[in-house]
This record gives structure tokens, C-alpha cells and sequence, in this order.
């Protein structure tokens, strides 16, 4: 049970204003005592239960309760982070940082760049749980204590944790490389590949990446990727691997000839690096089979193309002989239809000649019947055939045709002059003979 402890202290005194019958104001009365059961509970009866019971005193308790949260720790991240630590690693030399790998060394050889933050601290504190010097002295016979893989972890925590190093490592760790597919893989053709540009990928400025697809993929989707790695944008950087320069301040000379140095091998193994890429598109690019396929459909385009081109000239040039054949027939059949028009008119205008010749005949006939050759009369007749065409000559003839004795062919011709004069064709007094 626990013990009371009295303290001998006054309580303050009210001041002299203040009394209970004037300043005290009752808001409502005490409400009746009721009888409760109360039971222990809170973390702090718990810790004073188990003590009771293991008999343990304060400072054994919280010995034995880390032991068993640190085994908790270690139960709880082993599932996730696990992985058995080889004796080489375990003996590896501490000074020897630069050649360390330090996923490995954290158990986190299948994450590697892709672990993240949190997966960082939890396995670092894992294995500090289980690698502490102090831990492993308490558990030897002499308390010896080799703390060699204990700052090996330490070295791995100070660069994975800082964002600058990381990156550096990530630059030069070749473990999370991925070794492109052989024939006798047994990864697919696009599995394997694209394991590999996955991890090519992780030094590209730009994220997300294309992915490699797969046998399905467009044409847009396989250019987008090759035309992304033909002009990869790295971040890649070798400044891990620099010499270390000296930090002395005596020779300066010495540490510029080191960065010369450094500087030179950055950019040396930056360009054999940009020519690895390029070779390995390259490699790729010609064991593709989408490649083929995707040739072998644009040969096919541009052989319908020109099929329907040579088809669309074919057209227009038999519709192009044809409508030639067409005009060669119409022009023949227009040369026929003028040379038979021509021959037509050859024969109406002999025709009419001949009526012409005929009708002339005729009104000489009919002239001589009441006027003399020679006479005035007579001449004026033959003038009359000069100033009408041949319709009024043939019209005038066939008047004279129907007309009977001298008075009606000279009235007839009277009719004619006189028509001939309102025209205007032949001066007034012209046809006197005639008229009269």
C-alpha cells in the first residue's frame, strides 16, 4: 500500500474583507454521497502489478521491459527487411568505406535506390540493436568488443541518410544493375528489357520514364521510348569514386592536381558512359521484333499507297483515253456531218444556181413576149434580174408562170419595178417602160 506524507504548512489566511456570511453564494445544494467501486487501471498500476508479482525492483524492471521492446523492434521490422549477413561482411575492414556496399551492409539489397527514408531508419536501427558493441559485450564470456561492422553500419547510415551521398553512391552502385537478357533467359524479351531501362532510368532527369511495353504496344508508345533514351538527359555524376583531396593547406599545388584529376576521370567515365547507353539502345533496338513488325506495316502503307496511286493514275489515264475516243469519234462525226453539210450546200448552191440560171431563162421568155430585144422595155426587163435576189426571181417567175397574156406579164413586172423603187434599190423613172 502506499504511504501518506505530511507537510507542515499553513494554509493562506482570507483576507480581512472577505466573510463567509457576505461574500459566500450558495448556486445550488450538495447533492447526496454515492457509494462507487473504482478499479485500478493505467499503465502505472500495471507497471506496479508486474513488479509486485516478478518481485522486481524499479531499475530490473526497465531492464528486462527495453530487452523485450528491442526484441519487439526487431520482430516487428524483420519481415520486411531481413536478409542474412554474410561473414565476409561482417569481417569487412571499416576504413574500407568507399568499396562498402552500404544497402547491403543495412539489408536492403532488394530496395536499394528505391528504399525509402523510412525503410532507411528502420534498418539501421535494427541492425544497431543487433550489432551495438555494448550488446555484443554483454554477451561475450571476456566483454571483448569489436565495433569494426558497427561503424560499417554507421558509415552506410551517414551516406544513404544524406540525400547529396546517396546520390552519389546511387551514381556508382553497379549491384543495381540489371544485366540485359540472353537468348537462354528465362525472361521474355520484354520482361527482361525492361528490368533493365527501368534501372538505366533512375538516373534520368525526367520522371516518369516511358515504359518498355510490351508485344502490344503502338508505334507512338515504342518511338516515345527509344526517342527518350536516344536523348537521355542523366544526372548520373562519378564524384564518389574522386581521389580524395588533401585537406592540408600546405601543398596546395598537390590538391589542385587532384581535382584537375578527379574533374578529368568525371568526365571521362561520363562520356563512356553516355556511349554505353547509346550502344545499348542500339543492341535493343536491333533485336526488337516490334521494329520488324511496325516495317514490315509501313512497307505494307506505302505499297497500298502506291498500289492506289498506280490504280487512281490508271483510271485517269484509261478515262483520259477514253474521253479521247470520244472526241476522236465526235470531232469524225462532226467532219462527216460539215463535209456532208459542205456536199449539201455545194449541191443547193448548184441547184439554186441552176434555178437561178432557169428562172432567167424563163423571164427572157417571158419578156420577149411584149417587148423586142433590144427595145428600152426589154433592157429594163433584164435589169429588174439584176437588182432582186434569187427568192424574188424565183417569186417573180412563178407569178409570170400563172399569168396569162401581155397585159398580166406586164403587170406583173410593173408590180416588181415598182417594189424595187419603194426600196430604194433603183432611182424613180428607172422602170418608165415598164410603169406606164
Amino acid at each position: 500500500m502506499a504511504s501518506s506524507i505530511k507537510i507542515d504548512s499553513a494554509l493562506p489566511v482570507f483576507s480581512g474583507e472577505w466573510s463567509a456570511e457576505g461574500n459566500f453564494v450558495s448556486h445550488a445544494a450538495i447533492s447526496a454521497p454515492v457509494n462507487r467501486k473504482l478499479e485500478p487501471l493505467g499503465p502505472h498500476f500495471l507497471a506496479h502489478a508486474r513488479r509486485k508479482r516478478h518481485q522486481r525492483t524499479f531499475s530490473e524492471d526497465d531492464r528486462i521491459q527495453a530487452s523485450q521492446k528491442v526484441k519487439n523492434v526487431e520482430d516487428e521490422d524483420a519481415g520486411e527487411i531481413s536478409e542474412p549477413e554474410e561473414p565476409e561482411m561482417l569481417r569487412r575492414d571499416p576504413k574500407d568505406w568507399k568499396n562498402q556496399d552500404h544497402y547491403a551492409v543495412l539489408g536492403l539489397s532488394k530496395y536499394r535506390w528505391r528504399a525509402t527514408e523510412e525503410q532507411i531508419k528502420k534498418a539501421h536501427r535494427r541492425k544497431v540493436l543487433k550489432h551495438h558493441p555494448d550488446k555484443k559485450a554483454a554477451a561475450s564470456a571476456g566483454g571483448q568488443q569489436d565495433d569494426s561492422f558497427f561503424k560499417c553500419i554507421q558509415k552506410a547510415m551517414e551516406i544513404l541518410s544524406d540525400p547529396v551521398k546517396r546520390r552519389q553512391f546511387d551514381s556508382v552502385d553497379e549491384n543495381a544493375e540489371v544485366e540485359p537478357p540472353t537468348k537462354k533467359s528465362s525472361k521474355s524479351f520484354y520482361k527482361g528489357w525492361a528490368a533493365v531501362f527501368a534501372a538505366e532510368g533512375r538516373f534520368s532527369k525526367k520522371q516518369p520514364i516511358p515504359s518498355f511495353g510490351g508485344e502490344k504496344s503502338t508505334k507512338e508508345e515504342v518511338d516515345e521510348f527509344y526517342n527518350f533514351f536516344y536523348n537521355f538527359d542523366s544526372w548520373r555524376t562519378f564524384e564518389y569514386l574522386d581521389e580524395d583531396v588533401p585537406d592540408d593547406n600546405e601543398n596546395r599545388d598537390q590538391k589542385r592536381h587532384v581535382e584537375r584529376k578527379n574533374n578529368a576521370a568525371r568526365k571521362k567515365r561520363k562520356s563512356e558512359d553516355i556511349a554505353r547507353l547509346r550502344e545499348l539502345v542500339d543492341k535493343v533496338l536491333a533485336l526488337d521484333p516490334r521494329i520488324k513488325v511496325f516495317k514490315e506495316q509501313e512497307k505494307e502503307r506505302r505499297n497500298a499507297k502506291k498500289n492506289a496511286r498506280e490504280a487512281e493514275e490508271k483510271r485517269l489515264a484509261e478515262e483520259a483515253a477514253k474521253k479521247a475516243e470520244e472526241d476522236a469519234k465526235k470531232a469524225a462525226a462532226e467532219a462527216e456531218a460539215a463535209k456532208a453539210a459542205a456536199a449539201e450546200a455545194q449541191k443547193n448552191k448548184k441547184g439554186a444556181k441552176d434555178a437561178v440560171k432557169k428562172n432567167r431563162r424563163v423571164l427572157k421568155s417571158a419578156a420577149a413576149e411584149f417587148a423586142p430585144a433590144g427595145s428600152v422595155a426589154y433592157n429594163q426587163l433584164m435589169e429588174i434580174q439584176d437588182k432582186i435576189n434569187p427568192d424574188q426571181l424565183a417569186e417573180l417567175v412563178a407569178k409570170l408562170n400563172v399569168a396569162k397574156g401581155t397585159a398580166e406579164l406586164k403587170a406583173v413586172y410593173a408590180i416588181t419595178a415598182n417594189e424595187i423603187i419603194a426600196k430604194g434599190a433603183a432611182p424613180a423613172g428607172a422602170f418608165d417602160a415598164l410603169i406606164l
